[in-house]
């Protein structure tokens, strides 16, 4: 196995390009499993945790460009003003020794449908910026899924950011598995609700073979927040609303049975899931504004 070392993006970028089968590693949170249990043996893995350039985020006209290289600790005590949903989910990831390691760039090249930061993402309908020695492109969060762990990156590019924009109004996340954190999603579901734009953002995890948006689920509460003009309001929704949004959102899911839970525990909770984060947000609406 051969070992690189990158120092700069275009230093990886050109390593990249020679190497297209080489391993990505930044934090190694999956990296490393992967090796440590022999389910994967690349012949090149290259290093990025020298590539300063992947540990920065910056704001501009509203959108928070992450670079990949940061870690689920930083989106928690650096963005949850900025990106509440993220810094939500980023709180149930693992440990605190693998939130100081981890990032959202590794958890998006992974492609796992119970990924963490994934549904929240939908929800906020960020782009995920990939690089290559001839350029970079931006490709829609929901086009970036392609398949169970696989993504849209050609074999020569990187994950080098996520562009996200920043909350305009509440966002929420929730996640149910044998415990709150430490443990891989039986289903998750992330919800965006956005009154300057009149935009509802949706994002369900661990309950298909990618992670998927409830776009019906999203028309109904922004046809129903359009007709009765609460998207300032504050004000609670009635339980007809709550159920049918829920219902919605759980019929978008595809899930199957596994080890974790069965499909029909996951439509189940989805649809609890979606009633309850829902509530909060417009609780959170009630206060302040913003979650």
């Amino acid at each position: 196995m051969r070992f690189i070392h990158a120092e700069t993006l275009p230093e990886a970028l050109a390593a990249k390009a020679e190497h297209p089968d080489a391993m990505p590693i930044q934090g190694g949170t999956d990296v490393m499993v992967e090796l440590n249990f022999d389910r994967h043996r690349p012949d090149v893995i290259l290093d990025l945790g020298g590539v300063e350039e992947l540990r920065e985020w910056r704001e501009a006209t509203g959108e928070i460009r992450l670079g990949a290289g940061v870690t689920y600790a930083r989106v928690i005590t650096e963005l949850s003003e900025r990106l509440p949903g993220l810094a939500l989910a980023s709180r149930t990831v693992g440990s605190p020794q693998i939130r100081n390691r981890g990032t959202v760039g590794g958890n998006l090249g992974a492609a796992s449908p119970a990924g963490d930061a994934h549904p929240p993402l939908l929800a906020s309908r960020a782009t995920v910026e990939l690089a290559s020695a001839e350029g970079s492109r931006r490709v829609p969060i929901d086009e970036f899924f392609v398949g169970p762990k696989a993504n849209a990156m050609r074999p020569d590019e990187l994950i080098v950011a996520v562009h996200v924009p920043a909350a305009a109004g509440p966002e929420q996340f929730s996640k149910i598995g044998t415990r709150n954190a430490m443990v891989i999603a039986a289903a998750s579901f992330a919800v965006s609700i956005d009154p300057m734009r009149r935009r509802v953002g949706t994002g369900i995890g661990s309950a298909g073979p990618t992670p998927l948006r409830a776009a019906e689920a999203e028309r109904f509460l922004e046809g129903v927040l359009n007709e009765r003009d609460e998207w300032e309001a504050g004000k609670g929704l009635d339980d007809a609303t709550l159920s049918r949004f829920g219902e919605l959102v759980a019929s978008a899911a595809r899930p199957i049975d596994d080890v974790r839970a069965t499909r029909a525990y996951r439509v189940h909770a989805l649809s609890v899931m979606a009633r309850r984060t829902l509530s909060w947000c417009r609780e959170s609406a009630t206060s302040n504004g913003r979650s």
